[in-house]
């Protein structure tokens, strides 16, 4: 018998790596010490000009987003989505993305599905500036049905010890900023799928949220990359702490880099929720709060600046490409819960 006879074929492996070597090149940048096909990728920190680095790690999947992928064989832009989930949440610690790592999981090794994936993967890794410098790919058969496949990214970035963003600046009266998002962004797929489902429409017919796209292009639009402009904003000096919105909406995750008994109160007048938000309420019968813990809302990442500062911080990110609001502020909660209070969606976000 020969491993292929178990079901590893060791030659479409074989391929993957050749046809993905020239994306991983094409994401070099400086520190980059090697190329794929070694048992371990080298980065020189003093190559990519830091003198007192600290070193930030990140590691994240795409949840069930990629049961949409896999359904609508549309493979092209998950890969962006992980790169995503990773380097955002590096970026908000100050932190500038170096060098990014894949695991890609199936039962059955499609190169050309693989390939699109892995493309993907490069794009992401270009749009946040650093390297992708290798991975695994696991052909486990019987782990996964036919067809099947799973993804989680690992990213390292680095800060200089003095520029670390801890968030204890923080101070009641601060603002807080928020940026658009590019859609659903990666979390909340499996409520997603499930109001698809009650909705009676299929992943190829017309989105009624999305003019000119299917329901499945629609939904698997890609997670934004806020890097570059993050970064060009904390240049400012006056970036006091970020949070990426993902897994626990908004009502959660600004919380996470508030210090003591401060919270953010929003007002949901300040921003528009989108249409794609709109629909998955109404179609699911969504209560507020329970869109806001689930969802981005249409906020993708939020800022904290001081009042004095803000319109400097805003200017710098406008200038970088992102649409940005001005959604609250930040108070004392006293002996009232951490968690973010959003107030006027009985209006704001009624059809």
């Amino acid at each position: 018998m020969t491993y292929r006879d178990a079901g590893v074929d060791i030659d479409a492996g074989n391929e993957l790596v050749r046809r993905i070597a020239p994306m991983a090149k094409a994401t070099a940048r400086s520190g980059t010490a090697a190329g794929l096909g070694g048992f371990g990728a080298l980065f020189d920190l003093r190559a990519a000009g830091f003198k007192d680095p600290v070193l930030v790690s990140t590691t994240d999947g795409v949840g069930t987003k990629l049961r949409l992928a896999i359904d609508t064989g549309q493979h092209g832009t998950v890969g962006i989505d992980l790169v995503a989930m990773c380097v955002n949440d590096l970026v908000v610690q100050g932190a500038e993305p170096l060098f990014f790592l894949d695991y890609f999981a199936t039962g059955s090794l499609d190169v050309d599905v693989a390939a699109d994936v892995v493309s993907g993967i490069a794009d992401g890794c270009a749009q946040a500036g650093c390297a992708l410098v290798g991975g695994e790919t696991a052909e486990m058969p019987g782990m996964y049905e036919k067809g099947d496949y799973d993804l989680a990214g690992f990213a390292v970035g680095a800060a200089e010890r003095d520029r670390i963003l801890t968030g204890d600046g923080v101070a009641a009266g601060d603002v807080v900023l928020g940026l658009a998002s590019s859609g659903v962004h990666s979390n909340g797929y499996s409520l997603v799928r499930r109001i698809v489902a009650g909705s009676g429409l299929g992943w190829k017919d017309a989105a009624p949220f999305a003019k000119g796209k299917t329901v499945g292009e629609a939904l698997l639009a890609p997670t934004r990359i806020y890097v570059k402009p993050l970064l060009a904003a904390i240049g400012t000096g006056g970036v006091k702490a970020m949070a990426h919105i993902t897994g626990g909406g908004l009502i959660e995750n600004i919380p996470r880099v508030l210090p003591g008994t401060l919270r953010a109160e929003l007002d949901a007048a300040t921003w528009p929720l989108p249409p794609v938000f709109r629909w998955l309420k109404a179609e699911g019968d969504v209560e507020d709060m329970e869109l806001a813990r689930t969802f981005n809302c249409g906020i993708g990442m939020v800022v904290v600046t001081a009042a004095t500062d803000a319109d400097r911080v805003s200017a710098a990110l406008t200038a970088a490409g992102e649409t940005v609001h001005r959604i609250g502020r930040i108070t004392d909660a006293g002996g009232e819960s951490k968690n973010t209070v959003i107030a006027g969606t009985a209006t704001a976000w009624r059809a």
